[in-house]
């Protein structure tokens, strides 16, 4: 049965807009589901929209109330809509849709591999982003709220460039307790995002004469350039299973990220990490710790910063873009006593600080504990996340292995030798999949055997399924010559326990 109904709404109260839907098939709940669903994908149903009450919508198409109503709490489930209390049913904001893809790529930096034809993909399994659609929307107004109730007015001028107070006490606090590092509010300095931070620490360096710095093989190429822009000549540190190899050579600053490397997912051995800090005692150097998602570790309890080892011979970078959302650029230093006043001038004359409004708001969602409880849940969806992405490759497992799935938001799938990672990248993007290979993150030679750095904290959680469907697909078509073709979700799950 098809059915095919324009809807116009009886009175303003209904959205005051004509709604044309063509739910299809035999089970009208669910072809009223992919209606929707179609609407706001294709742009009919803007974000923000509000929809036909559902007694409203049930009498235009001569359904059931109950059959409408249980199809929005689906949508409300999967992310499509938005319940608000006493006003009605929303579009949600953050959806996609075709008609906007110049915002849809520039929101996704690494789509260009699962893009066709410019074309932005349906769905993304790059890394370096988790479900902006989790951001705790309410928690963050009511901290505003409470913020600006109570912020002093003077909070509201030109501030003091290292952040203000409020901001840089909470921090110093939550670091203290989540992650061991030794900070006082005073080294504090709040930037935007570890980008902006990273290259306030490189002019800084080099203006002490510092003309080299020791980076990672495997990492993001932005940071390499960054370093290149203030004229500082890169020393590669080999990473193996331990993670970086600590030979620096004649730098004098070394950047790493040792809880868990991106994008390789291991964490720094305990010898490396006592090297790391002997080095830097001896030569008067410098560790830049980036600790970009420290807060996500599903083994055990979350490994220490490195920072704690040696205050004043590491920075430690930490920010909220993983966390809760990058569009923030809210981020944090922690730094040796000899390099604050540099770095807050540097942040003065370069960006002149941070909004106060948000720094105020973060200040109060960490205080009031809603910055922890938010953390948590987090942490739970991407761990039955990572475990989804688990069930699927372990389908695949005689030919790929999984690794650094301990942690953060990616793990890394290790194709066999002679699958090219472009020909996989390719398949996917032909089934509307973005993925980025291990070579995009690698300096020198393409990485043998090639691999897939997965983001499995990218999608919203509605798409996610559908996302590990493609995904199975496309290592079927490409690793598994004349296997069957795939069809949905496997059913098997890999135990995270065993594979942790």
């Amino acid at each position: 049965m098809t059915v095919r109904s324009t809807l116009v709404p009886r009175t303003w109260a209904n959205s005051g807009l004509d709604l044309h839907l063509e739910p299809a098939g035999t089970r009208i709940r669910a072809g009223l589901e992919t209606a929707l669903r179609d609407a706001v994908r294709e742009g009919r149903l803007a974000p923000g929209t509000r929809l036909p009450a559902s007694r409203t919508l049930a009498g235009d198409l001569g359904i059931a109330r109950n059959t409408v109503t249980e199809a929005y709490s689906q949508l409300v489930a999967e992310g499509w809509l938005l319940p608000r209390p006493g006003s009605g049913t929303y579009v949600a904001e953050l959806i996609p849709v075709s008609r906007a893809p110049a915002a849809t790529a520039a929101a996704a930096p690494h789509s260009g591999q699962g893009a066709i034809a410019g074309r932005p993909p349906r769905y993304d399994l790059t890394p370096g982003r988790s479900d902006l659609a989790a951001f705790p929307r309410s928690a963050w107004l009511a901290a505003a709220r409470r913020a600006l109730a109570t912020a002093p007015a003077h909070a509201l001028g030109y501030t003091d460039p290292r952040g203000l107070p409020e901001l840089r006490t909470v921090i110093a606090e939550y670091l203290a307790r989540a992650r061991g590092v030794r900070a006082d509010p005073g080294r504090v300095v709040i930037c935007a995002g570890f980008t902006q931070g990273w290259g306030l620490i490189c002019g800084v360096l080099h203006n002490r004469g510092v003309r080299s710095i020791a980076m990672e093989t495997h990492g993001v190429a932005d940071h390499r350039r960054i370093a290149e822009s203030h004229r500082l000549q890169i020393r590669d540190l080999p990473v193996d299973r331990d993670g970086a190899v600590i030979e620096p050579h004649d730098a004098r600053a070394i950047l790493l990220t040792p809880a868990h490397q991106f994008p390789l997912g291991m964490a720094l051995a305990p010898p490396r990490r006592a090297h790391a800090i002997a080095w830097a005692k001896e030569h008067s150097g410098f560790v830049i710790e980036d600790d970009y998602d420290g807060e996500f570790r599903y083994d055990r309890r979350p490994v220490g910063a490195l920072q704690a080892l040696a205050p004043e011979h590491v920075v430690y970078a930490g920010t909220a873009s993983k966390s809760l959302a990058p569009g923030l650029r809210l981020g944090w230093l922690v730094l040796p006593a000899e390099l604050v006043d540099s770095v807050a001038e540097a942040q003065a004359l370069a960006l002149g600080g941070v909004s106060a409004i948000d720094q105020l708001t973060l200040a109060q969602l960490i205080a009031s504990g809603g910055y922890d409880r938010h953390i948590r849940r987090a942490r739970q969806t991407q761990r039955r996340r990572r475990d989804q992405l688990l069930g699927t490759v372990a389908r695949h497992s005689k030919h790929i292995r999984i690794s650094g799935i301990a942690a953060g938001l990616h793990a890394l799938v290790t194709l066999p030798t002679g699958v090219s990672e472009a020909a996989v990248i390719e398949a996917a993007a032909k089934r509307g999949l973005a993925l980025d290979g291990l070579a995009r993150f690698t300096t020198g030679k393409p990485p043998q055997p090639g691999a897939l750095v997965i983001g499995y904290g990218t999608p919203p959680q509605h798409s996610y399924t559908a996302a590990l469907a493609r995904l199975d697909a496309t290592l079927t078509e490409t690793i598994r010559p004349g296997a069957p073709p795939t069809q949905g979700q496997p059913r098997r799950r890999a135990s995270a326990a065993s594979r942790s």
